[in-house]
């Protein structure tokens, strides 16, 4: 069978065509303007989201820099870190003898897997153990460490820092701590909490001594980071002597 020939469309007519004048000069600068208002709103928004996803808001990343710098002219390290998880029914630690050396990132511990009931909101003089105390950092607890070697005046002073202003604090010495001393934080936004892979960022410092520095870069470490932990506990729940 012999192919049919096609026809060729007919050329398209551009129609008349002419200069621009004033009306479309000044409305291609409107539409740039437009342009580029959109544009910025845009890059706000990826801003936005980029700190979002970084663990800022509910006192992840924003405080990080005062602490920071605070810690430093303290003499102490401080570093915040992503948490990581496996389950939200305790069933990784489900004992206070469940070993957590590979569960944790930081020592002292500053959030992740923990025992299913917390300590006491207070200030020890012996050691709590750090799976509840975890829990604590859960409940947007502040935790003050020592370790065994750590001079008896440097507590008492940890201890009047404490009851300076204890609500959703707790204060307990560390099996081997040496003679550090160390303050920690788990914080986090409650409304993404086990979510896409979201725990909430650990906190850490540990300092060699203390001192008014010291105290300064405790009291902005506390200030930028208590009552906001991933769980989304009040701080009016963690009162002393409570559970």
């Amino acid at each position: 069978m012999a192919k049919k020939s096609k026809t060729p469309p007919p050329p398209r007519s551009k129609g008349p065509q002419r200069q621009p004048g004033p009306n479309d000069t000044a409305r291609r600068q409107r539409l740039l303007l437009y342009g580029a208002g959109v544009a910025g709103i845009v890059v706000l928004a990826v801003v936005v989201i980029t700190i979002a996803l970084a663990g800022g808001g509910n006192g992840s990343a924003a405080g990080d820099d005062k602490v920071a710098s605070t810690m430093t002219a303290a003499g102490c390290s401080f570093r915040s870190y992503p948490v990581t998880m496996k389950t939200s029914d305790h069933s990784d630690v489900p004992t206070l003898t469940t070993p957590v050396k590979d569960k944790w990132k930081s020592f002292p511990p500053a959030g992740g897997p923990h025992y299913g009931q917390w300590a006491v909101w207070d200030f020890y003089t012996e050691a709590v153990n750090p799976r509840m105390v975890v829990h604590n950092e859960e409940h947007g607890g502040v935790v003050l460490w020592w370790g065994p070697d750590t001079p008896a005046a440097t507590v008492d002073q940890l201890n009047a820092f404490y009851s300076d202003d204890p609500v959703s604090m707790i204060g307990t010495p560390l099996e081997g701590f040496g003679s550090k001393i160390g303050i920690t934080a788990w914080t986090g936004d409650p409304s993404r909490y086990f979510r896409d892979g979201y725990y909430g960022i650990g906190h850490v410092a540990t300092c060699p001594q203390w001192d008014d520095k010291t105290k300064a870069a405790f009291t902005a470490f506390r200030d930028a980071y208590r009552g906001k932990g991933p769980e989304g506990v009040s701080m009016n729940q963690n009162q002393p002597g409570t559970s």
